[in-house]
């Protein structure tokens, strides 16, 4: 019962070759009712809802950097423009508007980043919820008397 590298890939192992290996090493030991294939497939299909659960975290942290990086480069050009009307007349009345205009976009942005990282938090645990969801089916059915 030798698998060869097209099967291999054809099962999803050739990104995960410990598999291939574990499953060598299984049939070796082959115990009568378990079903080493399964076994095998099962693992394959956790460790690929856990690299989907990463890769969701990975993309939803990298959007939210770049989008903060978004928001100081708003900011930093901001304060900028603030400070060149520093020499005028009406300093103050300017001053207050724009503090408040300030605290306003701040709210506004730590609302956005935060939202974005529930968003990119949820997705991945999505993903492992599924999986887990899908592991418990699959145990029910082994537990059910034949």
């Amino acid at each position: 019962m030798g698998t060869d590298d097209s099967q291999s890939d054809a099962m999803g192992m050739g990104a995960m070759p410990w598999l291939g290996d574990l499953k060598k090493m299984a049939e070796r030991f082959t115990l009568p009712g378990i079903d080493i294939a399964a076994l095998i497939e099962w693992q394959r299909k956790d460790m690929e809802a856990l690299a989907e659960a990463n890769r969701q975290a990975y993309e939803g942290i990298q959007a939210m950097v770049s989008r903060r990086n978004e928001i100081l480069q708003e900011t930093l050009t901001q304060w900028q423009a603030a400070m060149k009307g520093f020499g005028s007349g009406d300093i103050l009345t300017n001053q207050a508007e724009t503090a408040k205009q300030q605290v306003e976009k701040a709210v506004a942005n730590f609302r956005e980043l935060s939202q974005m990282e529930a968003q990119a938090r949820n997705s991945a645990w999505k993903v492992m919820q599924d999986r887990m969801q899908e592991n418990l089916a699959n145990l029910q059915k082994l537990l059910q008397p034949k």
